[in-house]
């Protein structure tokens, strides 16, 4: 058999023995045949269905299942080994999460085994321990990746792969017929071969040179290749992409709504280049407002069981880097066919309002449509326009406006929190070099955008979602849910908010929402708004796509998805799918299947939220590295046991203090408190104080700014 599917075959073997255990441990006293098995631990493909038999029979033989019944198995292997994702610290060692556990498991350097930074891995729990629970690594079920960024080096003669993730704490072998064309100091992307031995290094191979450190196009890349995203589309969805028909046909119109004649524009920023969204508006007999909202159809151009489809999954969101956008689909598609740029025909899946100025709407339109779009708008534009009383289109968009912030009040009166914080932006010049640093505050026209874009986000939940009858039926569709803050965080949020003189009502979700907003109000303009709103962002639940609507708890929605931005979302495209599909009467979606893409898309989206926060960061190195020795003032806005970080209060760069280097005493972490607390003098730096710091260093190969405290 060639190596290649003997590698394939052990690793599906490898996945389902983690999956049967995985099940079994938490459900340790279920009797179950095959069948059964396979229908909780959700199988897909054939193979793997093949391969469950063979699998059970070999736990069997090693006694970590037994035939308690003919054909029906019940767990015998050890209760205290534990299976969670792994995350190493920069020293080495690392912590377990497992599903259920209280508290994470901590690993210490010696008992992490080959694991890495990711991976799903069982641990077995060391006895004897005393507080945190300890374990070691026993075996790696699933690998978080294969595939790594990193450095080439040399030491003695022999070539190595410094990854570029400081948690991926080991240096990868490159044989010389590996290097595929890699010299010492180029930037890579290497593949994980094997690692048969702890003590040796990891084998692997260079599969992309990506250039030289420095080079903007090659750090980019690299910080791409360090979350897994694909830097270009495979040759076969590409080509499978050109072979699409884009012609507007008169058949498919007579099919929509024709909005055509009725004017539309989109407003977006600047240097945006797929257009997802438009508005429409029209004045009616009655005196109300026609008010669309017209997201592009993409799902008419992307088809399940495609290529392009696939590929589309796989990625599931567009990434924003400082320089460059990576799209969830092909240029042709996200900049050309599916945008909706001005003066041309484009189809469109659509949210119509019938609206009075006061905001309130009497009737609501849900379904396929075509458009025209008469201008693109940018953000600053329409700002001007609603600013000077004058300009293109200026009655209609200052109406629009008017509706817009009515809602926006009424939507702040419900309990929706409203987070302003300011986005850093950097000028760069040709080679993508920052130069300048800007602040992105939204103003009336981004608002304008988000209370229309929240008002059809919601109504497709509701048409969906909300039961208008009690004996309705409610069919599978994906929702974009935020459940109820963790008291715990809450807990601390008040205490910190305390010392400024705040206080948080937790009797109920409505005023804890109501009173964060008060907070977030009343410290605008003050010392300490940037670390309160920091916190309070931190002690909210994270949002994230699941069939189980529990409604949104910042916006304070009881029904809320992702339905405006299908180019750059999956999920967004899911919902198309199932909206369109229930509009024409069609059966409720398979909701287990739903409810993997949801999982898959909210796991791409955190990789690429972390992708972006890295490029951020990047170009705050290379950006303040023009400022070494300079003095700044800033705040504090975080604190661990081996530094503390500050926030520069004139560009928002974040550097690092480490507690060794602060002079005059030794500092540690009161994580009680949220304090550094000097051992001797009793001296106490706590979070958003504000500090003078002196840039030491702008270290690019680790995206980090040194800092040292001068006052």
């Amino acid at each position: 058999m060639p190596k290649q599917t003997q590698r394939k075959l052990d690793k599906l073997v490898k996945k389902l023995r983690s999956k049967i255990s995985r099940f079994y441990k938490e459900n340790p006293q279920s009797l179950l045949n095959h069948k059964q098995i396979a229908a909780r631990i959700k199988l897909g493909d054939a193979l793997e269905k093949q391969m469950l038999i063979p699998v059970i029979e070999a736990m069997v033989k090693e006694e970590l299942l037994t035939e308690e019944q003919r054909g029906k198995y019940r767990w015998s292997g050890p209760l205290n080994e534990l299976e969670g994702l792994i995350s190493f610290n920069r020293s080495g060692n690392a912590f377990v999460e497992v599903a259920g556990f209280s508290k994470d498991i901590m690993i210490p350097e010696q008992y992490t085994d080959k694991a890495l930074h990711g991976d799903r891995v069982v641990v077995r729990l060391l006895s004897g321990t005393k507080g945190r629970p300890k374990g070691k690594v026993i075996s790696i079920s699933e690998r978080a990746r294969t595939s790594f960024a990193a450095l080439i080096f040399t030491h003695g003669n022999k070539y190595y792969a410094l990854p570029d993730n400081p948690r991926i704490s080991v240096d990868f072998y490159i044989p010389n017929e590996n290097l595929n064309g890699a010299e010492e100091g180029d930037k890579v992307v290497v593949s994980l071969i094997e690692w048969e031995n702890m003590r040796k290094y990891p084998l692997a191979e260079v599969t992309d040179v990506l250039g030289k450190p420095g080079d903007m196009k090659a750090e980019g890349d690299s910080i791409l290749a360090e979350f897994g995203f694909p830097l270009q589309f495979p040759a076969d969805v590409e080509a499978e992409c050109n072979e699409i028909d884009v012609s507007i046909s008169e058949s498919e119109v007579k099919k929509r709504r024709d909005f055509r004649k009725t004017l539309t524009f989109t407003i977006d920023p600047a240097d945006a280049k797929d257009f997802d969204d438009a508005i429409s508006f029209k004045t009616l007999e009655n005196g109300h407002f026609e008010v669309g909202v017209h997201i592009a159809d993409v799902t008419h151009y992307v088809r399940p069981g495609t290529r392009l489809e696939e590929e589309a999954l796989n990625r599931a969101t567009s990434v924003y880097l400082v320089d460059r956008v990576i799209p969830m689909l092909p240029e042709m598609l996200s900049n050309k066919v599916c945008s909706l740029r001005p003066h041309e025909e484009k189809y469109t899946f659509s949210v119509v309002f019938e609206m009075d100025e006061a905001g309130k709407v009497y009737d609501t339109w849900i379904g396929k449509t075509v458009i025209y779009s008469d201008h693109r708008f940018e953000y600053e534009e329409v700002q001007d326009i609603l600013e000077q009383g004058k300009g293109l289109y200026h009655t209609e968009l200052n109406t629009l406006n008017t509706m817009a912030k009515t809602l926006r009040a009424e939507r702040m009166r419900k309990g929706s929190i409203a987070f302003d914080k300011a986005e850093v932006r950097f000028k760069l010049d040709e080679d993508r070099k920052p130069t300048d640093v800007f602040f992105k505050v939204q103003k009336d026209a981004h608002k304008l955008i988000e209370e229309f874009m929240l008002m059809a986000n919601k109504a497709v939940a509701m048409k969906v979602g909300h039961k208008s009858k009690p004996d309705d039926v409610i069919k599978t569709f994906v929702y974009r849910v935020h459940d109820e803050p963790d008291p715990a965080k809450l807990n601390e949020f008040a205490a910190f908010v305390k010392r400024f003189g705040y206080k948080i009502d937790f009797n109920n979700p409505a005023k804890t929402a109501s009173t964060i907003n008060g907070i977030l109000k009343l410290v605008k303009g003050k010392p300490e708004q940037n670390i309160v709103d920091m916190l309070a962002i931190r002690s909210m639940a994270k949002a994230e796509y699941s069939t189980e609507n529990v409604g949104h708890f910042g916006l304070s929605f009881p029904f809320y998805s992702h339905f405006t931005s299908p180019i750059r979302r999956y999920p967004d495209m899911i919902a198309h799918r199932l909206l369109y599909s229930y509009l024409d009467g069609g059966k409720s979606a398979n909701a287990k299947d739903i409810d993997r893409a949801c999982k898959h898309s909210g796991l791409m989206e955190r990789k690429a939220i972390e992708a972006e926060r890295e490029s951020t960061k990047l170009y705050q190195v290379i950006y303040m590295h023009d400022f070494i020795g300079d003095i700044f003032d800033g705040v504090i806005t975080g604190m661990t046991d081996w530094g503390v970080f500050v926030e520069m209060s004139a560009n928002k760069c974040e550097g690092m203090v480490r507690l060794r280097d602060i002079e005059g005493d030794f500092y540690f972490y009161d994580q009680q408190n949220m304090q550094l607390v000097g051992q001797r003098s009793k001296t106490t730096l706590q979070l958003g104080e504000k500090v003078q710091v002196k840039i030491e260093a702008a270290d690019i190969q680790n995206r980090r700014i040194d800092l040292k405290i001068i006052h």
